[in-house]
């Protein structure tokens, strides 16, 4: 009955003693887990008008609803298929799980064989052989949250590869959809620049008829030469700037240089299958471009995301810094055969056991444990700000591609315009020249705006398309 009596005081005593030392813990804050305190904007996205600014936003669409060519959907796959720079991001990825693998193992003990022989020899005595043959155990008890807090930042560092991973994959989706659609622009350019070539042609030709029956001056026919030179020189600049485009995915794709299949421009709408109008008005659309609200952005932009898990990973290191304040109790021990019992060599051997309990705390680390939980909280302190800064940079990246595409569509119109009453004035100019009503200087002023009209409506439906692309990805798409 006494013995009953003193275990249940025993173990009454040690339930007691461990119920304190989990609320010296708890009021510690060891064990607390990470909550985001830094706050972001309300107005991340700032003055955005004749756009949606609620409801499901456009991000929420995935890069194969977003894209709808299918030769552009296929060329994305390509890409993240085999991009170097994408299999990096992976690999970092299966390096932090081991690392964190590795973290989780720490709870438990390690274990080693550790075989040892001796020969000995005093004086004139024969040789003494011993031998040990021991399992060696080691265990670190967590009291203290060391290992806890460091498992908890490998985890953030792990989340934080992942979201690097989708920021690189995000980043090549948006870098093969404008280089796509930078091929459309060159070849809508080429194309503009070839049937040009035709036109100029026959207006010189036509110059070198009068100057031979004496109605124009060679000074003309040399100036209407010299545009024309100009216009197979850009011929030439755009055929380059192809290859160079196609090397550029080809460099993505991770293959050798090669043709880049593609549809014209402006026959797939870019973003949404409803979207109306011709092939300029389609690629940027206003009306589908719903931006939802910031929160949204929160959720699904890598960067952001990536932001938070680096303050996360911050707070744990910051509470293992604090746990390496306390003491740190190892527990060891062995057990196997020897035949070496206390100095006295016995054959066969006998079986050996020892346990050791060992209590570290530390007292004058010459100033490293402090001045470690203070760069700890330095760097936590830090990262609050960067959060902040980058969700800013975020929504400022949500705004500009916004304009961009209002600006693109607006302009749209006069470009067009333009187009036509310029190609109106070449027509009747030269018509003029033809009856020797007009001189060389209307009709190649009226050329050269008209070309330059041109280009410059190709490349402004380019930008347009630019712009809607960046919004896409500044929203959080191209997760999914």
């Amino acid at each position: 009955m006494k013995r009953d009596i003193f275990l249940i005081f025993k173990y009454s005593n040690f339930y007691i003693v461990a119920a304190v030392l989990l609320l010296t813990l708890s009021g510690c804050g060891l064990y607390n887990k990470y909550e985001q305190k830094a706050e972001a904007p309300a107005d991340a996205f700032g003055t955005i008008q004749d756009a949606s600014a609620g409801g499901e936003s456009l991000a929420e669409m995935s890069w194969r609803e977003f894209f709808t060519d299918p030769l552009l959907q296929q060329l994305i796959e390509q890409v993240l298929a085999n991009n170097t720079d994408l299999n990096s991001a992976r690999i970092a990825v299966e390096k932090s799980e081991a690392a964190l693998k590795s973290a989780k193992m720490a709870y438990l003990p390690s274990l080693y064989f550790s075989p040892q022989g001796t020969l000995a020899k005093f004086d004139d005595n024969p040789w003494s052989k011993t031998y040990n043959l021991p399992l060696q155990l080691s265990w670190d008890a967590d009291v203290f949250g060391s290992i806890t807090n460091k498992k908890r930042a490998s985890q953030a560092v792990l989340l934080q590869a992942q979201m690097g991973e989708e920021a690189v994959r995000t980043n090549l989706i948006s870098a093969v959809a404008q280089q796509y659609y930078m091929l459309q622009l060159l070849d809508r350019q080429l194309e503009i620049l070839t049937m040009t070539d035709s036109l100029w042609g026959a207006s010189l030709e036509t110059q070198k008829s009068l100057w031979e029956n004496g109605k124009a001056y060679s000074t003309a026919v040399n100036q209407m030469e010299s545009s024309y030179l100009n216009v197979k020189t850009q011929i030439v600049d755009v055929r380059r700037s192809i290859q160079a485009t196609e090397n550029a995915l080809c460099r993505l794709m991770a293959t050798s240089p090669q043709h880049i299949a593609r549809k014209n421009w402006g026959s797939d709408a870019l973003h949404h299958p409803d979207a109306q109008g011709d092939a300029g008005q389609r690629m940027f659309d206003t009306q589908f471009l719903k931006v939802g609200v910031p929160a949204t952005m929160l959720e699904l932009r890598p960067d952001i995301r990536m932001a938070n898990h680096a303050m996360e990973e911050a707070f744990y290191n910051t509470q293992a810094a604090r746990a390496a304040f306390f003491p740190g109790i190892t527990l060891t021990g062995s057990a196997g055969w020897t035949n070496s019992g206390g100095g006295m060599v016995v054959d066969p051997g006998k079986l050996l056991l020892s346990f050791v309990g060992q209590l570290t705390q530390p007292i004058f680390a010459r100033g490293q444990l402090k001045a470690n939980l203070k760069i700890n909280q330095l760097t936590q302190e830090d990262l609050q700000k960067k959060y902040v800064q980058t969700v800013i940079d975020a929504g400022n990246q949500v705004n500009e591609a916004m304009a961009d595409c209002q600006a693109a569509r607006e302009k749209y119109a006069y470009y067009r315009r333009q187009v036509e009453v310029l190609y109106d004035a070449y027509t009747g100019t030269h018509e003029l020249m033809d009856n020797g009503k007009a001189g060389y200087i209307e009709v190649l002023t009226a050329q050269e705006n008209l070309l330059s009209a041109q280009l410059n409506e190709a490349s402004n439906m380019y930008k347009g398309a630019q712009a809607v692309i960046a919004l896409y990805i500044a929203l959080g798409g191209g997760t999914k």
